[in-house]
């Protein structure tokens, strides 16, 4: 049988998803603990790649196992088995050609900036003690949102045969005392969602104009792009699939 599973984690303890030599990943604690509870090696296909101490508020992956007699027992089991930074929500029963990665249509990000020091934002988001121009980082959002081609926002060194993707949403907002930047697409690349963030920065900074983005954007070239600001102030924060895989 195959299931998804729902779940969420704190990411600064783990050097992202997927399992890697001499550190420690969610991934390799994931699986750790379903194979311990089912009593078989469980491997889990996530929907996606987080880097190191970046956040998941909802994450999916899939599974292969003998049928589950009881889905809200082993979710208990899960929950009391696994560290506190890692939570599982659902289990359920999908089709056996669904795939957590492949199928997702969507997924979307956020980044969270403050502006003044806070101690209970201190592992939660980036701090940057500069005055920032809300409205023009939205017109260069909005700029990126008229492009597919995003080569000059990814890792260098990846193994992508296309660095095009289809932006749904790219907004910053002042909530409370965050200021949060919401960005969807269907797909993102490497590094991406924090290179566009350090970019916009820039813009909100007073040093880059809406003509500067256009010209990183056109360049291809990750060098021309801002920094990457750090992984602890980006969470993802939904992913989305056909009504027919999370209604089964």
């Amino acid at each position: 049988m195959r299931y998804f599973v729902e779940f969420s984690y704190f990411g600064k303890a783990y050097h992202g998803w997927q399992i890697q030599p001499n550190a420690i990943t969610v991934q390799q604690v994931f699986e750790k603990a379903f194979s311990t509870l089912l009593g078989n090696e469980i491997a889990l296909v996530a929907a996606g790649r987080t880097d190191a101490g970046v956040h998941a508020k909802q994450m999916f992956a899939h599974f292969d196992c003998e049928q589950i007699k009881n889905t809200e027992d082993l979710i208990f089991r899960l929950n009391s088995f696994l560290p506190d930074d890692i939570a599982v929500k659902s289990i359920f029963e999908v089709s056996a050609d669904a795939h957590a990665r492949f199928n997702a249509t969507e997924r979307t990000y956020e980044y969270w900036l403050v502006q003044k020091k806070n101690p209970f934002y201190l592992e939660h988001a980036h701090y940057i003690n500069r005055t920032l121009d809300v409205a023009k980082m939205n017109a260069a959002a909005a700029l990126m949102m008229t492009y597919s081609d995003f080569e000059c926002f990814s890792k260098s060194k990846t193994e992508v045969h296309t660095f095009l993707c289809d932006l749904k949403k790219a907004e910053w907002q002042v909530i409370d005392d965050r200021l949060v930047f919401t960005i969807s697409a269907n797909r993102f690349l490497r590094n991406m969602v924090r290179a566009i963030v350090g970019t916009l920065i820039e813009v909100g900074i007073g040093k880059w104009t809406l003509e500067d983005v256009k010209t990183i954007l056109e360049s291809k070239d990750r060098t021309k792009a801002g920094v990457s600001v750090p992984a602890k102030g980006l969470y993802l924060l939904a992913i989305k699939y056909p009504q027919e895989i999370t209604n089964s």
